[in-house]
């Protein structure tokens, strides 16, 4: 079962003496975490194996995983660009903010995840500050008891009430609750969720979060860049205003 990702903390910042090649060193060592045996012989030739080296790296240990998910950002950017459009198609109603806009957010999801939950409050923030930000959400169950709320969710989504039943379903955690606080019409949605369009859409998802590297929920697309784990408010944004699609 994958597990949630949580936000790493800002880099640490090297001392006025570290050395210049600071940042050869540790992508180099990056290369032996990610490629192993052949990648720690690069380094080890390469001269920068040495004492002053390990002892920054022991110094700041925080670096090496914040590098190893920078580099699998890199990759899952290579991989968004080979997918076409797909990912940012949503399920018919399952979107918040503007369905028209022209800046799109994509999130992958579980409701039994605590850092999305957690990070709802960055998303309904970023939609009220932009009129023009679409964020389209794909629902991603992977926590033990998400599935049902998940096809509910889409089932709302075909009934135009998504983002209450999305927020409803954060805050009781019921899905029968977050239903009636979404006003559904819960015979249609019961035939909604069990449809074969629903099954269609969730083992989608999760092609397509497999497809782009995606561990653990949430994940996201912000503008055309991939990114792991309950980021925050910053760099979501950040990335939104980077997007060549952004203003």
């Amino acid at each position: 079962m994958s597990t949630p990702s949580s936000a790493h903390p800002a880099p640490a910042h090297p001392a006025a003496d570290a050395p210049r090649t600071l940042t050869a060193t540790l992508l180099t060592a990056l290369m032996a975490l990610v490629f192993g045996f052949l990648g720690a012989a690069a380094w080890s030739y390469s001269g920068l194996a040495d004492n002053r080296t390990r002892t920054f790296l022991l110094a700041n240990p925080d670096l090496l995983p914040q590098m190893a998910q920078a580099y699998e950002e890199q990759e899952a950017g290579k991989r968004l660009a080979q997918m076409g459009n797909q990912v940012f198609e949503p399920f018919p109603g399952v979107v918040l903010g503007n369905p028209n806009g022209s800046k799109v957010l994509v999130e992958f999801t579980d409701y039994n995840c605590p850092y999305c939950e957690a990070s709802l409050k960055d998303v309904k923030r970023l939609v009220a500050e932009d009129p023009d930000l679409k964020v389209v959400i794909r629902e991603w169950p992977i926590f033990e008891g998400s599935d049902g709320a998940s096809r509910m969710g889409l089932a709302a989504g075909l009934q135009g009430k998504y983002g209450a039943f999305h927020e409803a379903m954060f805050a009781t955690g019921d899905v029968g609750a977050a239903a009636e606080a979404a006003g559904l019409d819960m015979d249609r949605a019961a035939r909604d969720a069990g449809s074969d369009a629903v099954s269609t859409e969730i083992a989608r998802n999760l092609d397509l979060a497999r497809s782009l590297g995606f561990t653990g929920t949430p994940a996201w697309i912000a503008g055309q860049k991939p990114i792991g784990g309950a980021v925050g408010y910053g760099k979501l944004k950040a990335a939104l205003a980077a997007s060549p699609d952004a203003g």
